[in-house]
């Protein structure tokens, strides 16, 4: 499809974008990947990762499985692919065991570090659990005695956590911990709870930039880890996005290399964590109007996509329509209006599309679009 080749060539442009602006002497290295098959049709796949990864020039990853459909009984089959996975990788993707709290978490857990996984991965939501459970305690024990780190979904389709979680890391003294997704189920808690905390740590795997930038002014930029949450997060987004919020935060170059890999190697290495520098940026944002307008359209716009919804080129329509406000920031917004003309382009082929496979190519493709051009809204300053 001529339409959707057109539009990876423009979300493709922006890799050189985002390489322009690491700082000197980043290393790269994502905290938060899946490789599988999940039970909502997402899939993540080893050579793609790889590809990305080797074109990126991020070094390491902790990978772990999706909520796969053979998931029972306690991720045992899926796991064993993700030490599969993590061997014919060479190294560039270190395990993590998923667990069941309600299949032999414990036994799941040995086995698998017994065989070479380096992590624990909890998903709350997904396996329908909460942090006061009883029995979380033997898992971070395990945790704390064979040095390994928890990470936790802490994103969409939850409770607040931040007393129950915080319980855990103050008996578990020690106990490495990245809660996933900026901790936005429950960020200001969260933030509360653990800002200051060495070996406690946000990944920045999050849709909004406005997440991140309110995450920044709440914990060190050392409690902070690139994520991208592939195969959800995509290149070149998933970095412009971290790097856009960071610098717009105010984070110096020794902090940004930091959250972009130096925090997470330490964490691999099992190497305690860097000295904490305290928050940065400050709790308002000031945007042109035109721009607000824009992230407002593309927030309305988002939800749509991700369901594949007709009524999605309506608000991208809105958007677009707010790019050609006069406003003297029109390198900004023309490259916002192509990256949105180009997706609404995608979204208006789609029912024409007969091929299943490519109609979902094209409505992933046209999200990562959005998002490009939405990171771009939010992170132009007045």
């Amino acid at each position: 499809m001529e339409g959707l080749q057109r539009a990876q060539q423009l979300v493709d442009s922006y890799t050189a974008v985002v390489t322009a602006e690491l700082p000197p002497g980043a290393e790269l290295f994502d905290a938060h990947v899946h490789l599988g098959h999940d039970i909502d049709g997402m899939v993540g796949e080893l050579e793609e990762l790889l590809a990305t990864q080797r074109q990126f020039g991020i070094t390491g990853s902790f990978m772990f499985c999706l909520d796969e459909p053979d998931r029972h009984p306690g991720f045992r089959a899926a796991n064993d692919r993700t030490l599969a996975f993590a061997r014919r990788s060479e190294g560039a993707l270190i395990p993590f065991v998923r667990l069941d709290l309600a299949e032999s978490p414990e036994h799941e857990a040995v086995r698998c570090l017994d065989l070479g996984a380096r992590g624990i991965k909890l998903h709350p939501r997904a396996q329908a659990f909460l942090f006061d459970d009883a029995r979380l305690a033997p898992v971070f024990e395990l945790a704390l005695e064979r040095r390994v780190p928890i990470l936790v979904h802490g994103g969409r389709g939850l409770p607040p956590i931040a007393e129950s979680l915080s319980a855990l890391v103050e008996r578990y003294a020690g106990v490495t911990l990245i809660v996933a997704h900026a901790g936005i189920a429950d960020m200001a808690a969260l933030a509360g709870a653990f800002g200051g905390v060495a070996g406690v740590f946000f990944d920045s795997s999050v849709w909004s930039p406005l997440d991140l930038l309110d995450l920044y002014r709440q914990v060190s930029p050392e409690q902070v880890v690139y994520a991208s949450d592939y195969p959800y997060g995509r290149q070149p987004g998933s970095l412009l996005l971290a790097l856009r919020t960071a610098k717009l935060a105010g984070l110096g170059d020794a902090q940004l290399r930091a959250v972009l890999g130096e925090s997470a190697r330490r964490i691999a290495a099992g190497e305690p964590p860097l000295p904490l520098s305290g928050s940065v940026g400050g709790d308002t944002l000031t945007l042109p109007l035109t721009f607000a307008r824009i992230h407002q359209y593309l927030s309305m716009a988002t939800p749509l996509l991700w369901l594949r919804q007709p009524d999605a080129v309506g608000a991208l329509g809105l958007a677009v329509n707010a790019t050609l406000e006069r406003n003297g920031r029109r390198d900004e917004t023309e490259q916002i209006r192509e990256l949105l003309e180009r997706g609404r382009e995608l979204w208006r082929a789609m029912p024409e599309l007969e091929d299943e496979r490519d109609r979902v190519s094209a409505a992933r493709t046209a999200i990562r679009l959005v998002q490009i051009a939405d990171i771009l809204a939010v992170t132009t300053p007045a």
